[in-house]
């Protein structure tokens, strides 16, 4: 017979570093979304210049008719980071987000985590912040104005992210539907962004030098044909992340210079499906790293394939698991098993009972 209850509270070690949605939107507003986005940006630069240090895998996906769900683990050789992220285009439909996702950041030495963490918001953050950063090594200089096709929830960040690091002053908005254009607008209204909304695509290209496409259908679509890209543009292609899903006619691609994040996955999801498997692209971190030249003449056209790589959202982990000690925005989860003899794991299930709080059938 027990006669006074065990202590069954759990240790430091069982505890793990937990950002929910309304932590996560917390941290967010600590220290200003713009702010939050250039440091991501900051972590992606620094995390591709040691390019070479990591594992990189194409990511991993299960496609069904309606969307796709993919993991995307990469290691440094001391963190192991991954992400779970789906692609719905339909979800809307039905008052469900098209990308949801969570991540992980763990010890290599030991493989426990140090972060877990909601990446629906932070994915949307990360998103937009590598768009910028890769913007300010392939857009013309002193860039303005920036058309956007496709005013999703994607929209707002990239809008932001190229104002705070570009310095862009006027978006020219366009969707099929009004109605998301003019949320885009709304939402924009007292960021010191012009918004003017456009009933074409082709009006809201009219002066750009900045072509942003962030549209989430899943199929082979074409949103700028040839004869809409005149020279001397900067394309940052967001939508296309998946086979079967691109965004941009395949003549666009033959007139640019085409940087991507990973070729073995790019050649498979981005815009770069469309070309022979040989077609030259540049590698992102060898632009950075200075190895490669990244805009190079006045008429260029510049392309970034962007489909999202595991490094992106490994820096994006890393930036809030560094964030945490100065905002507080975080729960500890109690995740981990952590019994008093790490060899008796069962046991710690049978004395969890001994208190009475399990009642035998």
């Amino acid at each position: 017979m027990i006669n006074s209850p065990i202590d069954l509270a759990p240790s430091d070690l069982a505890y793990v570093p937990f950002v929910s949605v309304d932590n996560m939107m917390r941290n967010v507003r600590a220290v200003g979304v713009e702010t939050f986005m250039r440091g991501i940006a900051d972590c992606i630069e620094q995390d591709f210049l040691r390019w070479e240090s990591f594992d990189k895998i194409p990511r991993i996906p299960a496609h069904a008719p309606q969307g796709v769900i993919e993991l995307m683990p990469t290691s440094d050789g001391n963190t192991f980071g991954f992400k779970y992220v789906n692609g719905h285009p339909g979800n809307t439909r039905e008052g469900r987000q098209t990308v949801t996702g969570f991540g992980v950041l763990s010890e290599l030495s030991t493989g426990y985590p140090v972060l877990f963490t909601e990446m629906t918001i932070l994915t949307a953050l990360r998103t937009a912040a590598n768009s910028a950063l890769a913007a300010k090594y392939l857009a013309p200089k002193g860039s303005t104005t920036m058309a956007v096709i496709g005013n999703g929830a994607q929209s707002d960040f990239q809008c932001l992210a190229f104002k705070d690091q570009l310095g862009i002053t006027d978006i020219r908005a366009y969707d099929i539907e009004p109605a998301a254009s003019q949320r885009l607008a709304r939402n924009l209204i007292n960021s010191g962004l012009n918004v003017t909304i456009c009933k074409t695509p082709e009006d809201a290209i009219e002066g750009a030098q900045i072509i942003t496409t962030a549209t989430a259908d899943k199929k082979l679509a074409t949103i700028l044909t040839d004869n809409m890209v005149g020279s001397g543009v900067h394309i940052n292609a967001v939508g296309g992340d998946c086979p079967g899903k691109t965004e941009l006619h395949r003549d666009i691609l033959l007139r640019s210079d085409i940087f991507v994040e990973f070729p073995d996955q790019t050649r498979i999801e981005g815009e770069c499906q469309q070309l022979a498997e040989d077609h030259p692209v540049v590698e992102l971190w060898q632009v950075y790293a200075g190895a490669a030249p990244g805009r190079t003449s006045q008429d260029q056209i510049t392309l970034f394939d962007s489909v999202g790589f595991a490094i992106e959202d490994f820096a994006a982990l890393r930036y809030v698991h560094d964030l945490l000690p100065s905002t507080g925005h975080f729960e500890k989860l109690d995740l981990l098993a952590d019994p008093d003899d790490p060899r008796d794991l069962y046991g710690m299930v049978l004395r969890s009972g001994a208190n009475g709080d399990d009642k035998a059938a």
